[in-house]
């Protein structure tokens, strides 16, 4: 398939995080960085956070999940997406469970519930050169970036984290006290993460909850972010703020991630939602 004119496309959400889902599994085509961008911006396409694929990739067993950040850059790993495409394999399947690949490795997906998904998103990556990070961090619980005057920062010593995709988490005292839309970009591009970070603001309300707030890199601010979700989570963990299970209330809704001491990997948790089907036209 040379173009997508006419090609059928799914509007799908969690907690209010908006993907256009494409299914090129029997008309392959590439999506570039210009085509996913056109998509993505809602004056020229369907309008979305991330655009996701399924497809067959040369290599790789099953069914792939590619994913677009508004960008138009690929990335490796979207946990709200990942319920979405679980969910779908899964009716289509007719099974209560299912695996799919990703850039950044195989997912499994569970149904807990009416369009509620159990995610498997692997185990977390903590060493600087993991992340990445451009320079060596021996302990990545703290890292040595500060915002505001040097003597007093209004922020500083965020936890890093890939989950996925790089995480740069900040643990406030109030989410809603700072200006997330104006420092997020800041350290999206910070030359410590040179595939860029996302990044978030956390409140440990108590050990087993956290108010998340998140930039997610080349979309934003986002009602909600799945790996980061996660990234909160294990972080928090890490440095003795809340137990290995939390309810994570971001701006779209709650999140349950319990991050397993058995076998070190994050299982996320949440809604789906179906909300339109469409065509693209011709101008695609």
């Amino acid at each position: 398939m040379s173009s997508l004119s006419g090609h059928p496309y799914l509007i799908m959400n969690g907690l209010g995080n908006r993907f256009v889902i494409i299914d090129l599994r029997d008309n392959p085509m590439v999506i570039d960085n210009d085509l996913a961008k056109k998509i993505a911006d809602p004056k020229t396409g369907p309008g979305c956070d991330q655009v996701i694929t399924l497809e067959h990739r040369k290599g790789i067993d099953g069914v792939f999940m590619g994913i677009w950040n508004a960008d138009g850059d690929e990335v490796g790993a979207c946990g709200n997406a990942s319920r979405c495409v679980g969910w779908l394999l899964m009716e289509e399947q007719d099974e209560s469970e299912t695996r799919f690949e990703t850039a950044s490795g195989a997912l499994h997906a569970t149904k807990v519930g009416d369009k509620r998904i159990a995610v498997d998103m692997g185990e977390p990556k903590f060493h600087w050169r993991d992340i990445p990070l451009a320079e060596q961090m021996d302990d990545t619980r703290f890292v040595d970036i500060k915002l505001g005057p040097i003597d007093n920062p209004v922020l500083w010593g965020p936890s890093t984290v890939n989950v996925g995709n790089p995480h740069c988490i900040f643990f406030v005292d109030d989410v809603n006290a700072h200006a997330l839309e104006k420092f997020g970009p800041m350290i999206e591009h910070h030359p410590l993460f040179p595939e860029r970070a996302n990044v978030s603001i956390a409140q440990v309300t108590s050990k087993h909850a956290i108010r998340l707030r998140v930039w997610e890199r080349g979309a934003g601010i986002t009602k909600a972010c799945g790996t980061a979700a996660c990234a909160a989570l294990v972080c928090a963990h890490r440095r003795r703020l809340t137990g290995r299970k939390a309810v994570i209330t971001l701006d779209g809704g709650d999140l349950a991630v319990e991050w397993r001491e058995d076998d070190n990997r994050i299982i996320m948790t949440g809604p789906i939602s179906l909300d339109e089907k469409g065509e693209f036209g011709t101008d695609f």
